[in-house]
């Protein structure tokens, strides 16, 4: 049977609120801004809780993707408040175009909207592959150009607050810091300013002046590091504020950056015309696209480095990073990333790593975890912890596996503490 929903059209956009799902808290609300700086009426949700899970395990298959339940599950649980006017609401859901079950999670929404009584509730598709004709997001270059530049800024202000909050002297200065950017950055998107390159180079450099001023003391402190299924490991909803518990570990974190994720889907394009003889057109276009991103990260990457923070290579420089563990053929999911962000972030400093996945991602049980050993046997020193998510797993479990990482790591520091004081007796 085919579920129906209405298609999102042009002139929606003056007459309707668009829902998007929370994944990345800090890049979200500034794409968030973007888009309302074109004309859009959004609303990011921030509807959590037991209530989120249980809407989708009613609605969804439980042998789905856990982040299809979750993200189905927080639509109908915002749908359900009575906060808004159901005949002037549509919801926005992104679609890769990958093998992975992330691009069909459009129509698992629809099959729950009509069952749920909501089948009057038009969905947008947030694609740049032409996929679900006259539902797709009327895209415009201005408005690609200004999400562009929220992700990067998003990026940035997430690398600054993660290595400022383990260090701060003063509990809150980051995330005061963090507050006014976001605002002052979105600011920028509804005047027209700062979303263009040259002016993007500025604006890395003060915002990065502006955390560096925070008062801190650098004491050793375990590194560590989260990669996996990109909603997972980005959603506090998805991973139990996994950040937020590190935190409480008196660890600094590390996540790759989301525009990593789109730069990864740009080179699968530009891959599959050279192993799968696939569109040439498309394959240059996402050429071009990857060397805009790449130029744009790496102007970021080398403003953190000049103000004592750690930031990654380039993107090409990444995609070496897999070489003799798997192939950059291997791009369901996450795929070749997930390993090289994991190799990336051991040679980086960050070796202890959690490798977050929804239970049952055949993906990522094989870009991440089927990869550890081997990661292991060229970086002896790599502490990885994989951990599932999904609805059955309860969050005590999860967080004494962590603890259990936690504690290795902990053991290793300070036997370096100790044998660089031996070190310097001897001297």
């Amino acid at each position: 049977m085919e579920y129906l929903t209405p298609g999102f059209t042009r002139e929606m956009l003056a007459t309707h609120t668009i829902l998007i799902p929370s994944m990345a808290p800090i890049q979200f609300s500034l794409v968030k801004a973007a888009m309302e700086s074109e004309g859009y009426h959004m609303e990011l949700l921030q509807n959590s809780g037991s209530e989120v899970s249980q809407l989708g395990l009613k609605y969804v298959h439980n042998d789905t993707c856990y982040p299809a339940l979750l993200i189905i599950g927080q639509f109908l649980d915002a749908l359900n408040s009575g906060r808004y006017d159901l005949d002037h609401t549509a919801l926005i859901i992104t679609q890769s175009g990958g093998g992975c079950r992330a691009s069909n999670y459009i129509r698992l929404l629809r099959k729950a909207l009509v069952k749920a009584g909501y089948g009057n509730i038009p969905v947008a598709s947030a694609n740049a592959l032409g996929m679900e004709e006259g539902s797709a997001m009327p895209w415009t270059v201005k408005m690609l150009l200004k999400m562009l530049a929220a992700a990067e800024y998003g990026d940035e202000l997430m690398a600054l607050y993660n290595q400022t909050v383990a260090y701060e002297d003063h509990k809150g200065d980051s995330q005061t810091c963090l507050d006014k950017w976001i605002e002052t950055i979105s600011g920028w998107f509804h005047n027209g300013k700062n979303y263009l390159l040259p002016a993007m180079k500025r604006r890395f450099r003060d915002i990065a002046a502006d955390f560096a001023a925070i008062p801190k003391t650098i004491v050793p402190k375990v590194k560590v590091g989260v990669v996996g299924e990109i909603y997972v490991k980005f959603s506090p909803l998805g991973n139990n504020d996994l950040v937020h518990f590190l935190e409480t570990q008196d660890c600094e974190v590390n996540l790759p950056s989301l525009t990593g994720y789109a730069q990864y889907c740009c080179a699968n394009w530009k891959l599959d015309t050279q192993l799968y003889g696939m569109n040439p057109k498309l394959g240059r276009y996402a050429g071009w696209a990857l060397k805009l991103m790449d130029h744009i990260g790496m102007s970021m990457n080398e403003t953190l480095r000049s103000f004592g923070y750690y930031a990654p290579g380039s993107f090409r420089e990444l995609m070496e990073k897999p070489k003799g563990i798997l192939s950059l053929g291997a791009k369901m999911g996450e795929g070749w990333l997930l390993t090289a962000e994991m190799v990336e972030l051991i040679e980086g400093g960050y070796e202890n790593v959690i490798c977050a996945q929804p239970f049952g991602c055949l993906p990522n049980h094989i870009a991440g975890k089927g990869v550890i050993n081997r990661i292991r046997a060229i970086h002896p020193e790599a502490n990885i912890t994989p951990i599932d998510y999904d609805p059955s797993a309860t969050r005590v479990n999860q967080e004494n596996r962590i603890k259990l990482m936690l504690a290795v790591a902990k053991e290793k520091l300070l036997q370096k503490e100790e044998e660089a004081h031996d070190q310097n007796d001897s001297v």
